[in-house]
């Protein structure tokens, strides 16, 4: 392993920032944004704070009066000739860093927050506008620099419970995922507010992701392949699933003390990881094969990053999050610690990262399970016992979990089938499938079946179907017949449905066939 790969730099507190790649810095000046008076005294403009500099020369480019404290950021493509900032109901757009002209302008009554899309052209942005007086927030997908007309947007999806919002664009920029948060959860669940995670493709498409377990959503990544994502959601312990870009899940890793993924930078390799107030044990997954490679653990750490090469870890503990033991370590996927560097008692560490290489120069390798040989000396993991009170500590010691966990689960579809069946659906189906056996065991040993004029209950019982389970289904059934036959009639009256809506109507007939097969009781 070449040590030298890796940059150590102290992280300053100040007020210096970098945006761009390589060539622009940041300046916020002495005037807090949103503090400063928008004109002196004598009438004239206030003082600049906020100011563009050319690292290579440092000149300043341009100066501007910024007045408000949040999404002041300006953004720029990765290629930089672009560069966007937000300003009063417009998204200012500068082009070869010349900021003396506006390019372009895109108007939006209220517009809160931008995203600009990775990679080259053609440019994408996603703006997000926040609801008021009872009108949804949405977040529209525009191409760089097609902004007017009504028909301009590439998609739009509007939401409520949306205090901010959080947009992701994939590698390729063709979606991006929006998780919106409110401040206050209104139910009473969550002390930190409620969720909700949504869909956005370039095509027009749109859904809400489905996530089976309540609670906040701790993170969401998109795979480097830009087909599929992993969110990290619900009350401890926490669910992790993998969905495809139709929004269905691919594969559930059941629950477990964790907050936190990420992709290895070919995509091939997942980490579920539990760091902050979390122990810091990780999950290393191969998510080609969904099959587990290791199970490290990398306490107290308040860094992580994948390696460019895609074998290497890193983890850290930096201050100010915290100020003792701090140190890095450099792992294997496998669960090697390969180096690892502790900081005097009297020193702190404020930043460790990687040495960036473009895409590419890496190739993908063949994913080992077994664990690489490393000259680090292994650390015993502490033992520590549970709390026990005086009057107990001579008794039998009871193995007792406040929760059980869900194992991981294979959520892809079964050959023949078009969606994957959910955890109640395979129950019911199960379910069902005993009592069918039940039944056809009792007629082969020549059980008598009970005579329908035997009692005018048993009479109706028979005009039905005679299994209660299996009118239930049949009622359910019609009912879900019933609003796909309404949704039909919105989408013939020229409403546009969503996608989920369509998707409902597409199994129009696979429902149908269903009641029908119940009816006769097939």
């Amino acid at each position: 392993m070449d040590h030298h790969t890796l940059q150590k730099a102290q992280c300053f507190q100040g007020n210096l920032e970098k945006i761009a790649k390589s060539t622009l810095l940041v300046r916020m000046g002495h005037c807090l944004p949103g503090t400063m008076e928008k004109t002196s005294k004598d009438g004239t403009a206030g003082v600049p704070n906020l100011q563009l500099y050319d690292v290579k020369t440092g000149t300043c480019l341009k100066s501007f009066i910024q007045k408000k404290v949040q999404n002041w950021c300006p953004s720029w493509s990765d290629d930089e000739v672009i560069c966007a900032r937000n300003v009063n109901n417009e998204i200012h757009f500068f082009e070869n860093n010349n900021f003396n002209t506006i390019a372009n302008k895109l108007h939006l009554q209220k517009v809160n927050d931008f995203n600009l899309s990775p990679g080259s052209q053609p440019y994408k942005v996603a703006v997000y506008v926040p609801g008021s007086k009872g009108a949804p927030s949405f977040v529209r997908l525009y191409q760089y620099p097609n902004f007017d007309g009504p028909h301009a947007a590439l998609a739009n999806k509007s939401f409520f419970k949306a205090d901010k919002v959080t947009m992701l664009w994939n590698k390729k920029a063709t979606a991006v995922l929006v998780i919106a948060s409110t401040e206050v959860d209104k139910t009473g669940a969550s002390y930190y507010g409620e969720q909700t995670l949504h869909y956005i493709a370039t095509n027009g498409e749109s859904a809400v992701v489905q996530l089976p377990k309540n609670g906040p959503i701790y993170d969401v990544v998109w795979n480097s392949s830009s087909t599929e994502f992993c969110a990290v959601y619900g009350f401890m312990p926490a669910k992790a699933t993998v969905f495809n870009l139709k929004c269905d899940p691919v594969f559930d890793f059941g629950t477990g003390p964790r907050n936190a993924a990420y992709y290895s930078p070919h995509g091939h390799i997942l980490v579920l990881a539990g760091f902050g107030n979390l122990r810091g044990q990780m999950e290393v997954w191969d998510v080609k094969n969904y099959k587990l490679i290791s199970k490290p653990v990398a306490s107290d750490s308040t860094y992580f990053a994948w390696c460019p090469d895609g074998e290497h870890i890193l983890t850290a503990t930096c201050a100010p999050r915290l100020r003792v033991n701090n140190g890095f370590k450099v792992w294997h996927y496998t669960g090697s610690v390969l180096h690892k560097y502790d900081v005097p008692s009297n020193g702190e560490l404020w930043q460790v990262s990687w040495q960036p290489f473009l895409d590419g120069v890496f190739p993908a390798k063949t994913i080992k399970y077994q664990a690489v040989p490393s000259e680090v000396p292994s650390e015993e993991p502490k033992v520590t016992t549970a709390y026990r009170p005086p009057a107990l500590r001579n008794r039998p010691v009871t193995n007792s979990k406040l929760h059980e966990d869900e194992p991981p689960q294979n959520m892809k579809p079964h050959p023949g089938s078009d969606k994957p069946l959910s955890k109640t659906a395979l129950k019911n189906q199960r379910k069902h499938e005993a009592k069918k056996a039940a039944k056809q065991e009792a007629r082969s040993d020549g059980a008598p079946t009970p005579a329908p004029q035997s009692a005018p209950r048993n009479t109706i019982a028979q005009a039905a179907s005679g299994d209660p389970e299996v009118d239930k289904k049949i009622k359910n059934l019609k009912k879900k017949l019933k609003a796909i036959e309404q949704l039909k009639e919105q989408a013939a009256a020229g409403k546009q449905l969503e996608k989920n809506q369509l998707e409902k109507i597409q199994k129009e007939t696979a429902l149908l066939q269903e009641l029908e097969d119940l009816e006769l009781g097939v």
